[in-house]
């Protein structure tokens, strides 16, 4: 199983700007979907945007316009570029593998979340 490690978040003022990474080792050559996640304290766990193996893409609405993922499969790396951040951005991101190529690549994606990376946006 593949184990995501996020990095990048910290702390902005509203309409500033962050990019989230989050390596994962083997994503590529296995064909794996990967997911950014965000929970903020007292809210629900909720998917923010996703990357396919073909690099489709999709966001929440509330990421639409402002948020955009992208990869690098030289890396193993898929970036989370977050502009114009509101206080509601606030929250813990975190990434998830799924999907995979194969019996074998979808037993390789099926992976943990990471330890996640706290975004702060004050307003």
């Amino acid at each position: 199983q593949v184990h995501p490690v996020e990095s990048g978040g910290g702390s902005v003022q509203a309409g500033g700007s962050l990019r989230l990474s989050c390596t994962a080792p083997g994503f590529t050559s296995n064909g794996c979907i990967v997911t950014w996640f965000r929970q903020a304290a007292g809210k629900q766990h909720e998917w923010v945007s996703f990357i396919n193996p073909d690099g489709r893409t999709g966001y929440q609405d509330s990421a639409k316009g402002r948020f955009t993922i992208s990869k690098s499969k030289a890396e193993d790396t898929v970036y989370l570029q977050m502009n114009s951040l509101k206080p509601e951005d606030t929250a813990l991101y975190t990434c998830k593998t799924s999907g995979g190529r194969g019996y074998l690549g979808g037993v390789f994606c099926r992976g943990s979340y990471g330890q996640g990376t706290q975004v702060v946006v004050s307003s």
